[in-house]
């Protein structure tokens, strides 16, 4: 199994001083949080995308879900982000620990509907024990039509996939705390989240419609 550790995802609350540096790192796609349930916008979101896609680097925007109403979450992702076709876009599947968590049934509604609205289905972000609990052996879930983005930070170790992916597409090794090394990135000025991709550059382009 072939793994490139050239993508890292970033919110709010990682600081970036240079965009240049992280590209020149060797690092090739970001992917940042966008939105939140159906009111909250990452204050970083869109000024980074524009530091960023001018550095070079590959840009993708992640929804935070919630329980809730799908549809508006959906409008509300969509209207912040307004995606080219060269827009990785995620739907961020996981505990929520201030409010609502979204169920499964509003996950496979979330991303039905994106690709109702722009015709083609966001990637999936969820951590191993979250997923695997949710899915388990099922797999007559729309979800199977999403790309897997799957975290998990026990060192030297590989994620469990749910029946319903044949396999991950991207890994989350790290928060940068926890998981192998290395936690840090050139540019960003903490250790942040770092992920592996599943397969070649060639691919990755594929992935991220380059």
């Amino acid at each position: 199994m072939s793994l490139l550790n050239v993508v890292i995802d970033l919110s709010h609350f990682n600081e970036v001083s240079s965009f240049q540096k992280v590209k020149d790192s060797g690092i090739i796609g970001v992917v940042h949080k966008a939105t939140q349930g159906t009111r909250f916008v990452d204050d970083k979101y869109a000024d980074r995308r524009t530091q960023a896609l001018s550095a070079g680097l590959f840009w993708g925007a992640y929804h935070f879900g919630t329980g809730g109403n799908v549809e508006d979450q959906v409008n509300h992702f969509l209207d912040v982000v307004k995606p080219d076709d060269q827009t990785l876009l995620v739907l961020d599947f996981e505990p929520n620990p201030r409010g609502q968590t979204m169920s499964l049934a509003e996950a496979e509604s979330f991303v039905q509907k994106v690709n109702e609205k722009i015709g083609r289905f966001p990637g999936l972000y969820s951590g191993e024990s979250f997923i695997n609990q949710h899915l388990g052996n099922n797999t007559n879930t729309p979800l199977k039509n999403c790309f897997l983005w799957i975290a998990k930070f026990t060192p030297g170790s590989l994620p469990r996939v749910p029946k319903a992916f044949p396999t991950f597409t991207l890994f989350q090794y790290t928060d940068g705390i926890h998981g192998d090394q290395p936690h840090t990135v050139p540019g960003i000025v903490h250790p942040c989240d770092r992920d592996k991709f599943n397969g070649d550059e060639a691919g990755l382009r594929r992935l991220w419609n380059h």
